[in-house]
């Protein structure tokens, strides 16, 4: 190490990797804001339409370069941004041609999850390592490389970790062959007969009713997160049989001896910098600076929320972090003093052999934070846990208790009906079941880095920091012994991460927000626009077999009755299986009931008044004014419904058409067939493209009201769908795919004056425009 280290790269032409991850923006800020005489070359991938420039335009406007942009001007920055940066196209696991004039290149890109599965990472980590290198070599530059890795490449050693070449005789090529070829074995593994015949099973179990399309599709998200999930766990077991934590520390290792084979010993200058974890900064560009959550704050966050009650952790591990901005200045001042050709250089930038904070006083500062800064919960604040660090043995016996008992209730609940009390313990029951997933992938993945006992040994590091001027040292230097825990978190970290975590509640708030209380936005005046309602439960709540309760009761006499109910009552569990198994056969059973009945007798109880006040009885106010509002904007209103579609007379004026199956007759009189297939789950959805096509609709600006899990198929084609008094199924698809929510009730006194007013009600059919 020099005496005195330089700290600027004058006219050097730099290329950087990872521009657009935490790191690589830093770096980048700090290339633009104190090297103005560098060029600098940016790898940058191209995501869907976005080709690597818009990427960086869109990077540029991040809160990361706005002081740099507030201090030089836009005009500037646009110079600066035009004449000093050149984008090229392209991502790790596809180098483009380099430029053969590089004086230095930052490697920062690759893959940061933990558990990734073993291909991807040996893709983007090592492969990627690999193509750069080769590109270099290709290119003709000799540029210095600084290559930037983690610290725990060490794995899972115990003790002092030395700034040196990593002592493992595991060779990267054979590794890396091995993880390409464990993808091949899974993907063929995964389409095994037996295999495929589970996936199946378990998908018509859970999709039959939406249609065979869709079970086919879920059969096939459960092979490949089948496929993915191996491949995560062949990741993890390699990893950790060969010393390393995860597959992610295992391929960063990997990676540093693929630069050290490729670069570092084939006559080329190599430093590699191994930061620790790495977190907000300390002061540049500003104290706080952060962009996302990073390794150790999704546990902080878990834990303000009050979802991790205890930790196997060991309380007097080291927990190594270090703020990003030391790390960014340590990558800059290694690049500026390159190391000699074949004589690889090594720095930890971590803070536990100098001034170690250990994972106790980590807790006891965060747990300080959130007693004064509580987080809002669903009744007042979040009072968080206080955690007796039990034995890992008692925290697993806990883990698999409380998952046994998520299950019974789950299995409980299929039993009940599917009224407000179960959907309302089943959203409980979805929400302890989330927790005890988020402590299991917590445990999981930073078991190993709270309950670590490695010391990284800083001595170059510090070497190089002291060989910076003395007075660029404040600014740019990385003196982890001037960190003051209680005040990083207290006042920089933890107040940083409290703004991401508000920016989080307010979009749950917002999505958790009830129906009633959001402003309702006033519907957009379009006659391009369907808005497509389903009768059952949703519109009317009611059922078919209530349905043809109504008819019976208002077209028999009463001595058929008993009989009546008496053979209902026999036939309704071979009903439920059906409708389990599919819904349009469910329908198509059911409707034969009306075999024999007479034509004209059916079309004159439906328009009698003890049917009329059935429906009414069971018709939602909540959907008459959504109705109203629709016609008002000009929408196009139609009522669907699997079931006959005369059934729905009393609500036939409300609509600008309905359609629904007509039954097959035969010299007056219903055979108990239907004329068509019903209109339900992919069939609805195949009509609703054709009516949309014909008719001149836009899908897109359209709305749709459902609430069933068979419905998914129809309502996905909408642009605006909403489910209604939803089910299970229907539920949880809508949350995950951020769908309106909504409880309509029942009608009243007024809703009788209401249909009536609206119109006659005339006998409908399934409209000949949709077969």
């Amino acid at each position: 190490m020099p005496h005195t280290a330089k700290t600027d790269l004058g006219t050097a032409h730099v290329l950087l990797t990872g521009a657009t991850g935490f790191v690589g923006q830093a770096v980048l800020e700090r290339l633009l804001t104190d090297h103005p005489g560098t060029r600098v070359s940016l790898l940058v991938r191209g995501k869907g339409r976005q080709t690597g420039q818009d990427r960086l335009r869109q990077l540029l406007r991040k809160p990361v370069f706005r002081r740099w942009r507030e201090a030089v001007g836009a005009e500037e920055a646009e110079r600066a941004v035009r004449e000093r940066i050149t984008v090229l196209d392209g991502s790790m696991t596809a180098v483009p041609e380099l430029p053969s004039d590089l004086d230095v290149v930052i490697h920062s890109a690759s893959v940061v999850s933990f558990d990734p599965p073993v291909h991807e990472a040996f893709d983007t980590n090592v492969n990627g390592a690999v193509n750069l290198y080769q590109a270099l070599l290709a290119s003709g530059a000799d540029p210095h490389v600084v290559h930037v890795s983690t610290c725990y490449v060490g794995g899972l050693r115990r003790g002092v970790v030395p700034e040196a070449r990593l002592d493992h005789d595991v060779d990267w090529r054979t590794e890396w062959r091995s993880a390409t070829r464990a993808q091949e074995r899974t993907e063929l593994a995964s389409r095994e007969p037996a295999r495929l015949e589970r996936f199946m099973s378990r998908a018509r179990g859970s999709h039959g009713k939406q249609g065979p399309i869709a079970a086919a599709r879920a059969s096939e998200e459960a092979r490949r997160a089948w496929v993915r999930s191996q491949l995560v766990d062949a990741g993890r077991r390699r990893a950790q049989s060969l010393g390393w934590t995860d597959v992610y520390t295992l391929t960063k290792a990997l990676a540093e001896r693929a630069a050290e084979d490729l670069w570092g010993k084939a006559g080329h200058r190599l430093s590699v910098v191994r930061p620790a974890i790495i977190e907000s900064a300390l002061r540049h560009p500003f104290p706080g600076w952060i962009d996302g959550f990073k390794v150790a704050d999704p546990l902080i966050f878990a834990y303000g929320r009050g979802q991790l009650p205890d930790f196997p952790g060991l309380p007097d591990s080291i927990l190594d972090v270090i703020p990003v901005d030391f790390v960014v200045n340590a990558v800059l001042a290694a690049a500026a003093n390159p190391a000699p050709a074949d004589e690889p250089a090594y720095f930890h930038i971590a803070s536990g052999a100098s001034n170690p904070l250990p994972f106790h006083r980590m807790y006891d500062n965060v747990r300080a934070y959130y007693l004064r800064h509580p987080l809002p919960g669903d009744d007042g604040f979040v009072t968080v846990p206080v955690w007796k660090f039990a034995g890992e043995r008692t925290f697993n016996r806990r883990l698999v208790l409380a998952r046994r008992k998520a299950a019974l209730w789950d299995a409980g609940l299929r039993l009940l009906p599917n009224d407000e009390r179960r959907r309302t313990l089943a959203a409980r029951n979805a929400e302890l079941r989330s927790g005890i997933a988020t402590l299991g992938t917590f445990t999981d993945l930073y078991r190993a880095y709270v309950r670590t006992e490695i010391v990284f040994d800083d001595r170059n590091a510090r070497a190089l920091h002291h060989a910076l001027p003395a007075e660029v040292r404040e600014d740019r230097g990385f003196d982890v012994e001037r960190i003051d825990w209680e005040e990083y978190l207290q006042t920089v970290h933890l107040p940083s991460l409290g703004e991401l975590t508000a920016v989080h509640r307010r979009r749950k708030a917002a999505a958790a927000r009830p129906a009633g209380a959001r402003p309702k936005p006033a519907l957009p005046h379009r006659t391009d626009v369907l808005a497509v309602f389903d009768l059952e439960r949703t519109v009317v709540d009611s059922n078919i077999v209530e349905q043809y309760l109504w008819v019976r009761t208002s077209g028999f006499r009463k001595a058929a009755w008993p009989k009546e109910v008496v053979d209902l009552l026999a036939s309704l569990p071979g009903y439920l299986r059906a409708e389990r198994r599919d819904r349009g056969e469910f329908i198509r059973a059911f409707l034969r009931r009306y075999r024999g009945m007479p034509l004209a007798r059916l079309e004159e109880v439906v328009t009698r008044r003890g049917y009329a006040a059935a429906v009414l009885r069971h018709t939602s106010a909540d959907a008459l004014e959504r109705i109203r509002e629709h016609r008002a904007a000009g929408h196009r209103t139609v009522l669907v419904t699997g079931s006959i579609g005369l059934l729905a007379a009393p609500l036939a004026g409300l609509f600008d058409e309905v359609v629904g199956s007509t039954m097959h007759t035969k010299d007056g009189v219903l055979t108990g067939w239907l004329d068509r297939p019903p209109l339900v789950d992919e069939a609805r959805a195949a009509w609703l493209r054709r009516y949309a096509e014909e008719g001149g609709y836009d899908l897109a600006a359209s709305y749709g009201y459902g609430d069933s899990h068979c419905d998914l198929a129809w309502l996905s084609l909408l642009g605006r769908p909403s489910a209604i008094n939803p089910d299970a199924g229907l539920a949880r698809e809508s949350h995950r795919r951020h769908w309106g929510i909504h409880r309509w009730k029942r009608g009243g006194p007024g809703v009788l004056g209401e249909i009536t007013a609206a119109g006659p009600a005339t006998p409908a059919g399934t409209d000949e425009k949709g077969d």
